[in-house]
Parts: C-alpha cells; sequence; structure tokens
C-alpha cells in the first residue's frame, strides 16, 4: 500500500490548496471521501466473495471425500454380506425342497392350496369392491353398508334405565 506520512499528508493538502483554492477544496475533499469509502467497500466485497468461493471450493472437496468413503464403506459391508452368506451357504445346505425336516411346523403349501386361496381372495375382493345386488349379498352374508367404529359403538351401546322418582 502507499506509505501516507503526516508530512506527506500536509505537502498534498498544501498543494491541494494552491490548484484548487479554498472555495471548492471543500467540495474536492468531500468527493474524494465518498470516492475512497466506495472503493474500501467494493474492495472487502470482492475479498468476501473470493473467501467465500474458497470455502465454498473446499466444502466441495470434503464432500467428494465423505461420498468416496461411504462408497468405499458401502463395498466393503456388500462384500462382507456376500462372504458370510457364502460362508453360511457353504455349512448349511439344504436337502430338498419338497421334503421338509420334523423341526418344521408347517409343511410347504401345495400349488393347489395356493390357487385354491388365491380364487378365494379374488372373489372376495370382486364381492366386495364391484356393484353386486344386495340380494345376493344377503345370500351370500355379505354386508350392504359398512358402517364407522362410532356408529357401531353407539348401536351396540347399553343404555341405562331412567331413575324413576318413587315420589
Amino acid at each position: 500500500m502507499i506509505d501516507l506520512g503526516l508530512t506527506k499528508l500536509a505537502l498534498i493538502g498544501a498543494v491541494a490548496l494552491i490548484v484548487i483554492g479554498p472555495k471548492d477544496l471543500p467540495k474536492v475533499a468531500r468527493m474524494a471521501g465518498t470516492l475512497f469509502g466506495r472503493a474500501q467497500r467494493y474492495i472487502s466485497q470482492v475479498k468476501s466473495e473470493v473467501s467465500r468461493e474458497i470455502e465454498m471450493e473446499e466444502l466441495r472437496k470434503m464432500q467428494k471425500e465423505v461420498e468416496s468413503a461411504a462408497q468405499n464403506f458401502e463395498q466393503d459391508v456388500h462384500q462382507h454380506i456376500t462372504d458370510a452368506e457364502h460362508e453360511l451357504n457353504r455349512f448349511v445346505q439344504p436337502e430338498s425342497t419338497s421334503s421338509y425336516s420334523a423341526y418344521d411346523f408347517d409343511p410347504p403349501p401345495s400349488d393347489e392350496a395356493m390357487l385354491a386361496k388365491a380364487k378365494i381372495f379374488r372373489r372376495r375382493k370382486v364381492a366386495k369392491n364391484s356393484n353386486i345386488p344386495s340380494w345376493y349379498k344377503n345370500r351370500h352374508g355379505q354386508r350392504k353398508q359398512v358402517i364407522s367404529g362410532a356408529a357401531r359403538m353407539a348401536r351396540h351401546r347399553v343404555t341405562p334405565r331412567s331413575s324413576s322418582s318413587f315420589f
């Protein structure tokens, strides 16, 4: 920066007083001060923008590092899981899919049973969601109207007997 001491400022002031004159010197000094203030504000804004850009670049680098570390961690975990699955599959070899051991509680369902359950499910779904006449629903025991829980509670609520006075 420019090294301005007290003697140099006094010399500049004296030359400005002689050149500009005492009449216009306050206006020129005021204008120079405002221009100097604007220049300082502009320089400080540029410095803050540069520092923000530098910080953003550092944050981007840190984000990339964290993402790469997360990907490496995910790959390591996936690799360990697949290794563990291979180890378990190597030690535990299932017999056959059609037989079941005595320790199983339920035998695996057959294809016919699965198809029958699917058919019953589809029939019930169609009965609930389609326009079926009410006489058909009555005959097969399906509800005609669905009422809310609050309405059901009100319908089945025990009403207290009115206590009539003996007198």
